[in-house]
């Protein structure tokens, strides 16, 4: 019986989940595995996030109905999929609070995260609210002034593309189990993640970049 009930919760769960991780890793995957451009491979994670969404409304709509519905209601059950999956993306691409900044300046460099780590961090602060970006964007003086030897290359720098491919987050006063399960998941997802304990410990987050190949 309880093996039973967890299996359900279980299943539940992944279900639940399941919309998100295809959303992001799909998006990572058609980046940096079958390297489309940016804008294109969010829109391949769009896509197939939203023929997932369909399959769900569909089924749900089965349940009660015992019917699929006419090539009218299948049409508009598609449109509203696309339509939750592209607002959902936007938003998580978009939008964080200053909750979850350290400094004013990180928010106003925020638009130049790559799209995908700001669409990983979007949505996992729907769970961990928690969440605050330590560091984002810097340059070569940054690192002098926080006492580090200065370097050459750095994700932390913006590219060629115009975005800056790496992000810090605070560890700092935060259950040791949070931070685990956050490395999981950026993990998870497809990006790189790294406990540095430089001028203070943090996770250092960052996508595959064309520009620096094999950089972290």
């Amino acid at each position: 019986m309880i093996g039973k009930v967890l299996f359900f919760i279980f299943r539940a769960v992944f279900l639940i989940v399941l919309p998100f991780i295809v959303l992001i890793r799909g998006a990572v995957y058609f980046n940096t595995s079958m390297e489309w451009a940016i804008w294109p491979s969010l829109a391949g994670g769009v896509v197939i996030t939203t023929l997932l969404l369909f399959i769900y409304m569909t089924f749900i709509y089965g349940k009660f109905t015992g019917k699929v519905g006419d090539k009218d209601n299948l049409q508009r059950r598609l449109i509203f999929a696309f339509l939750i999956v592209a607002g959902f993306a936007l938003h998580a691409i978009i939008f964080i609070s200053n909750d979850n900044i350290k400094k004013p300046e990180i928010k106003e460099e925020y638009s130049e995260l790559h799209p995908f780590l700001r669409l990983g961090i979007g949505t996992i602060l729907k769970i961990d609210s928690k969440l605050v970006v330590t560091d984002g964007q810097r340059v070569k003086e940054d690192y002098e002034k926080m006492g580090l030897k200065s370097k050459k290359q750095s994700l932390h720098y913006k590219q060629e593309d115009g975005f800056t491919y790496a992000i810090d987050l605070r560890t700092n006063d935060r259950s040791e189990w949070r931070n685990q399960a956050l490395a999981i998941y950026f993990g998870a997802m497809g990006f790189n993640v790294l406990r540095h304990v430089g001028t203070a410990d943090h996770l250092h987050i960052s996508m595959k970049c064309k520009y620096l190949p094999g950089a972290k």
